[in-house]
């Protein structure tokens, strides 16, 4: 049956299984359709397996419905002949059909996998044909992701709202959030909980200050965000200021002189409060804790602390009243000064402050042990609180001492302070500088000592002084306008003392004097010119040179270099020139009186002339015209020398050999050219004689001459020479072109002999005339028993070579057949006819020549 239902066309099935809808199919057969529904969740990601039935149908087809969508594509079917993956699987992940069913397995479950899922399976039964459907409803659930918190303020101020969400990537529906809150000292508590992601807090206060953790969960998994700070924004509250130490009265707060009083204000603030003090409204320091070491009576006053919060521009104020008792600080100060223009002395006694204001009495020499005084003594007139005067100086005797006492109601005993009065033991002193520009002269009084001070004034020719102004140690006069050998006085005048002491001045323009006026040096060395400054009491500006152009000289290291002190100034002239450095130099010198300058005379000779030197020799060293050999003498050589320190060797081309003039330039426009300069070259040892010179072009002609030098004199050069070609020497050209002419005239001849032999018949005459006739009987005599074998053989050779080859001939009779050291030359020559006896002699000639 299930054969025939296989028959039917395959398109007839399909179409009749398409086009069904959800819940209906048409078939054949009249048993009834199976519907199975189920569901299916997956996670993304992972694997999930969509079952067909329990057993493998005979024909079966997966489709596939995605979401909101009626129509229903086929992703797998089998019709009996194994299952057919469509291409809309690959987009439903890693799809496959498990053997031996068919249920679906599906690796990597993406998002676009979920779906309705439909099986149509068809059995071939006992019963009949069974048709089943399977529904899966396939759910692919995606686990949540690591939440995170989004704050709509992580630093809000107190009593301000705020929300908090839990962020999530992905994750399905529904999620289940918990908020955690953890306090600093790291008490946990659960502070939401609940399906929504976002939290809202209105009336924030400090206590939501802390750690927050966002949980995240659904069916899948749970994931716990990382934990976010909570900062709460507060205060400043109302600065709340301690004192250290406590000491309370009816005005405030009391401390005692020298105590060490600490201020601390504390007021909540998040963040904390910045603290800045304030004394009598003015800012005295920055910081919680304000300590006063030591407080002074100068202390008392109203102390303020400014809390403010910096964040919300916020903050308070508190203020408090502090009072410092104290008696008069430290002990009384006594002095002593002038009085009545320095006829009197005022005594002074001096101790400011202290409630109240202390007692202070005047009296002679000191106290003794335990003694008090109520009152001035009969010496001493109270003017003031402070201050008395004494009038009758002259029963006071130098050296005196005088004490003032001071009481306080706050002290237990007495405090008191002495002076003595004394005059100035040494005589006054008068000095003279010059400020810095050099514009003025000040002449300085001084007398050391004395209590009081004195009184100093000067007093100088032509009305200079201070014009009756009196109390000036200082005398400032213009520069220039100072008289030379002249006292400026100066008067001090003491309280103590009837007479007035002076001291005095007399200034004196500079005076300068040289080592040598006159100072002798060779050119080209350096010469030093001394200049020193005489002792006087005033002293100069500065030593100045002039060089023999009456310009100033500087320190220039190439030329000059000065050499300066106090007292004295060095000019030393490097390389000195006859021309440009002989002549006088001035060293000149000022003062505020004056000036003065020295002429030193500078002559700088020149080295005596070196002897004259002649080429003697000028040569090329080789063919190549490379190299040239120079040789030379000097006058009276090997007589003792006159000074001589090194040569000048100078050379110049002067033209091109002629093999070279092939330019279009005339004779005329080269003698019209300037000459060509000279080359030189130092032969800086004054013994040598000789130089050879290389580097040069052979096409041309140079010009030698040599210059004797004696250090920066430069001699007469000498006559100019041109360098001649070494001599010629033939004797290796003649025994070469000897050799060659012998070698060519060898060759030659045995090539001739071989043509005559080779040509005999054509040249007979010349044949016979060389080698005899062919015929002949005469033989030569025989003396020896070799000689008539080496005959017979030749014979025979003779005889033979009639009847053989031509090219036997040669060799039978070629002149080149070697013959012993010992034998005789053999000749087969025939004599000329008509003479048979005679032999006949050939000579040939070579002349070798050589080109």
């Amino acid at each position: 049956m299930v054969a025939q239902l296989l028959g039917l066309p395959s398109l007839c099935l399909l179409a009749s299984l398409l086009s069904s809808t959800a819940y209906a199919v048409e078939i054949l057969n009249s048993g009834e359709v199976v519907y199975n529904d189920s569901r299916v969740y997956g996670v993304l990601g992972k694997a999930v397996i969509l079952e067909c039935g329990t057993t493998l149908p005979d024909v079966y087809i997966w489709g596939f419905n995605k979401p909101g969508t009626e129509a229903m594509k086929v992703v797998v079917y089998d019709f009996g002949k194994g299952p057919k993956i469509q291409k809309l699987a690959q987009t439903l992940g890693e799809l496959r059909v498990i053997s031996n069913s068919a249920s679906l397995s599906i690796e990597e479950l993406p998002l676009a996998a979920q779906g309705l899922y439909t099986c149509q399976a068809l059995y071939d039964t006992n019963q009949g044909a069974k048709f089943y459907f399977y529904y899966v409803h396939l759910t692919v659930r995606v686990p949540v992701s690591k939440p995170y918190i989004l704050l709509s303020d992580a630093s809000p101020a107190e009593g301000s709202s705020l929300w908090l969400r839990c962020g999530l990537e992905s994750g399905t529906a529904p999620i289940h959030y918990v908020w955690e809150h953890e306090t600093r000292s790291g008490f946990i508590t659960t502070f939401a909980e609940g399906n929504s992601s976002r939290v809202n807090v209105t009336n924030v206060n400090r206590n939501h200050t802390g750690w927050y953790r966002c949980l995240a969960s659904n069916a899948v998994n749970e994931q716990r965000s990382d934990r976010i700070w909570l900062d709460i924004i507060f205060g400043p509250d109302v600065p709340q200021i301690d004192v250290t130490p406590y000491s309370v009265t009816e005005r405030g707060y009391s401390a005692l002189e020298r105590e060490t009083v600490s201020l601390m204000c504390q007021a909540q603030s998040n963040p904390p409060s910045q603290y800045v003090w304030f004394y009598n409204n003015s800012q005295v320091y920055a910081g919680q804790q304000f300590t006063i070491t030591k407080i002074l009576r100068m202390h008392t006053g109203n102390y303020a602390c400014l809390a403010q919060n910096t964040y919300l521009n916020t903050r308070s104020k508190k203020t408090i009243s502090l009072t410092v008792y104290y008696p008069p600080d430290g002990s009384p100060s006594c002095s002593v000064e002038p009085a009545l223009n320095h006829t009197s002395l005022r005594l002074l006694c001096s101790w400011p402050d202290g409630l109240p204001s202390a007692s202070l009495y005047w009296t002679r020499g000191l106290l003794g042990l335990g003694q008090h005084v109520a009152g001035p003594g009969p010496e001493i007139d109270k003017l003031t609180n402070n201050a008395t005067l004494l009038q009758s100086v002259a029963q006071i005797s130098n050296n005196t001492l005088f004490t003032c006492l001071a009481s306080h109601p706050a002290l237990n005993h007495t405090k008191y302070c002495s002076t003595r009065t004394y005059s100035p033991p040494e005589e006054p002193v008068c000095h003279a500088y010059m400020t810095r520009n050099n514009n003025y002269l000040m002449l300085s009084c001084t007398w050391n000592g004395g209590v009081p001070r004195a009184l100093l004034w000067w007093e100088g020719p032509g009305g200079q002084g201070q014009a009756g102004e009196k109390n000036s140690n200082i005398l400032v006069l213009r520069y220039g306008t100072a008289h030379s050998g002249q006292a400026y006085t100066c008067h001090a005048k003491h309280p103590l003392l009837v007479q007035t002491k002076t001291c005095r001045l007399t200034l004196e323009a500079p005076v300068l004097r040289t080592q040598l006026s006159v100072v002798s040096v060779y050119e080209g060395s350096d010469v030093q010119l001394t200049c020193i400054l005489r002792a006087n009491y005033l002293p100069a500006n500065q030593i100045t040179w002039f060089n023999n152009k009456r310009k100033e000289v500087w320190d220039t290291p190439k030329k000059y270099v000065l050499q300066r002190a106090a007292a004295w100034a060095n000019l030393t002239v490097r390389e000195a020139d006859e021309t440009n450095d002989s002549g006088k130099y001035w060293c000149s010198a000022s003062n505020a009186v004056g000036g003065t300058e020295i002429p030193v005379t500078l002559l700088v000779k020149r080295y005596p002339m070196p002897p004259n030197a002649t080429l003697v020799k000028v040569m090329y060293s080789s063919r190549q015209r490379s190299e040239v050999d120079v040789e030379w003498r000097t006058e009276n050589d090997g007589e003792k020398q006159r000074a001589l320190t090194s040569f000048i060797l100078e050379h110049r081309m002067v033209m091109e050999r002629p093999a070279r003039r092939n330019s279009n330039v005339s004779t005329e426009q080269e003698e019209r050219s300037s000459p060509p300069a000279w080359h030189k070259t130092i032969v800086p040892d004054p013994e040598v004689r000789s130089h050879t010179l290389g580097s040069l072009t052979p096409t041309f002609t140079y010009q030698f001459r040599i210059t004797p030098v004696n250090h920066r004199t430069i001699g007469h050069p000498s006559a100019v020479k041109t360098p001649a070609d070494p001599p010629f020497n033939a004797y290796p050209a003649v025994i070469g072109a000897a050799i060659g002419g012998m070698i060519f005239a060898a060759i030659l001849t045995v090539l001739l002999l071989l043509y005559i032999i080779r040509n005999r018949s054509n040249n007979s005459r010349l044949h016979d005339l060389l080698f005899g006739m062919q015929h002949s009987q005469s033989r030569e005599n025989i003396n020896f028993p070799e000689d008539e074998v080496v005959r017979d053989e030749l014979e025979e050779i003779g005889a033979s070579s009639s009847a053989g080859p031509a090219l036997a001939l040669p060799r039978a009779a070629s002149p080149l057949a070697a013959s012993p050291p010992s034998a005789m030359p053999i000749t087969d020559q025939a004599p000329p006819p008509g003479d048979d006896n005679e032999p006949v002699s050939v000579t040939i000639t070579v002349k070798a020549t050589g080109s």
